[in-house]
């Protein structure tokens, strides 16, 4: 995990993302797919630090779609960033996978819901 890229504005985990070595995340205008991102320019013209912080949240033609992104960001609105990145850290120690190898998916996909997302963020354990 690499912790200073942070969370970006939609609430994906730059600090596990993998797939451009060099970028700074994307809270420090590092993403490559910055032009096409709804999520990312809106934050930037409303002065926003993540979609947590706008008053439409969650907005319905966005990344936001995704639950685990949805969740995740939610979870930042609800406890911040810094409680996130303690408890994604503490969860990769553990064992949980925020990407699979050869994946988009990991771990933080297995929960139905983004309550079940929010609580295994929380505790570190998938329900079965």
């Amino acid at each position: 995990m690499k912790r200073e890229l942070g969370i970006a504005y939609c609430g994906l985990a730059c600090c596990f993302c993998g797939e451009h070595i060099a970028c700074p995340g994307c809270g420090k205008d590092g993403c490559k797919d910055k032009e096409n991102c709804k999520n990312y320019s809106c934050c930037r013209e409303k002065g926003l630090e993540g979609c947590w912080e706008c008053e439409a949240f969650p907005c319905k033609d966005s990344m936001l779609k995704d639950k685990r992104m949805k969740a995740f960001a939610q979870f930042v609105k609800i406890y911040g960033k810094e409680t996130l990145l303690d408890c994604l850290e503490r969860n990769e120690k553990a064992g949980l996978v925020y990407h699979k190898a050869g994946s988009l998916e990991g771990d933080y996909d297995l929960p139905e819901s983004e309550e079940g997302i929010i609580e295994l963020i929380l505790t570190g354990e998938v329900e079965v």
